[in-house]
């Protein structure tokens, strides 16, 4: 529907045009860019009300009444555009796990934007059609959102915030309190993908190989794990901080230590390389698309063939064993024999990576 049917004095020009204060004020121009960019390309019967929040059904899990999850992320990345994704399926994706990994089954999706006032149209527009990919390939509609334009030089281009509900059905509880001794850890694939494609590009290098970011949305492979009915203690996405970071953050949950094996880790070739060169331990680099898995010994072998045969965990390894620690470390044994501390993070060696 053209701008002039609406009432509007000429339809947006996205080709050319920016973003600017009046975007933001609440008015005819924001309403313009709500209904002729935002609804096009998001629109659902649940967003088309209209209203200042989504009138939703009752939250049914195969037909019984099920627990809400609901999760929310921020979103800064820089670039905006990266190999292998975008600002826009990032922040849906980012949303959608941290639903899914609590066990539930993802349903809806709420999106802020914060817009800089000179930003273009074009982009902008080509961040929303990636959002609306995202979220149809996954199946969860954006059902609501909000807008917000800051001056010229107060912003960087955009930040997009994403809000998820899902539904957890009564008896499944995952979670890092749960994990125990004598469990396992595994992961669905290489690690630190993510990170160091959005490094490389900030540092201008290239490799042989290209490196791209594995963001994707889990919440597939996720209900295919759980539909083993194996005995899953957590799951987790290392994101920001990777697999150190989330893995700490169990033991103290827990109260208890991990013991990971640098030889059954799997990294892609050309991402150590790339950490190397940049002075990054990969164990540390962020990922957007892989699952930490932490289950007993017994049911690891199920996990993983299941997790072999998706497309999302065809790397899929037991990296390490859950051990009796009371000073809850993460240790790793190296290569080499050795064995060193994987300790929290003392500072942030990868800003604006998600």
């Amino acid at each position: 529907m053209s701008g002039v049917k609406r009432g509007y004095a000429r339809p947006l020009d996205i080709k050319h045009g920016r973003v600017d204060m009046t975007h933001g004020s609440g008015g005819r121009a924001m309403a313009q860019l709500i209904s002729e960019l935002f609804c096009l390309h998001l629109g659902n019967q649940y967003l088309g009300q209209g209203n200042d929040g989504a009138v939703l059904p009752p939250a049914l899990l195969d037909g019984k009444p099920a627990r809400l999850v609901m999760s929310t992320d921020g979103h800064v990345v820089s670039p905006l555009f990266f190999p292998g994704g975008d600002i826009g399926c990032l922040s849906i994706h980012g949303t959608l796990n941290d639903v899914a990994v609590m066990g539930a089954t993802p349903l809806y999706l709420a999106a802020g934007f914060i817009l800089e006032e000179g930003f273009a149209l074009a982009e902008l527009a080509r961040i929303v059609e990636s959002m609306a990919r995202a979220a149809r390939h996954a199946g969860v509609p954006v059902v609501t959102g909000d807008t917000k334009v800051v001056e010229r030089g107060k912003g960087d281009c955009i930040f997009i915030t994403t809000t998820g509900v899902g539904v957890l059905p009564e008896g499944l509880e995952l979670g890092g309190a749960r994990v125990r001794p004598g469990d396992v850890v595994l992961v669905s694939g290489t690690l630190g993908d993510h990170g160091v494609a959005i490094m490389s590009l900030r540092e201008n290098l290239t490799f042989e190989a290209a490196i791209t970011s594995d963001t994707a949305a889990l919440h597939g492979l996720i209900a295919a794990l759980l539909a083993t009915g194996a005995d899953i203690r957590c799951l987790r996405d290392p994101t920001r901080g990777g697999l150190a970071t989330a893995l700490n953050e169990v033991a103290t949950q827990s109260g208890v230590g991990m013991m990971l094996h640098e030889k059954a880790i799997p990294i892609k070739p050309v991402v150590a390389a790339a950490c190397e060169f940049l002075g990054l331990d990969p164990l540390y680099v962020a990922n957007e698309g892989k699952l930490i898995v932490i289950c007993p010994v017994a049911d690891a072998p199920q996990l993983l063939a299941v997790m072999r045969a998706h497309p999302l965990g065809l790397d899929a390894a037991q990296i390490g064993e859950v051990i009796v620690d009371d000073h809850h470390f993460v240790q790793l044994t190296t290569a080499f024999g050795g064995r060193r501390m994987v300790d929290w993070l003392t500072s942030e060696p990868l800003p604006r990576i998600c």
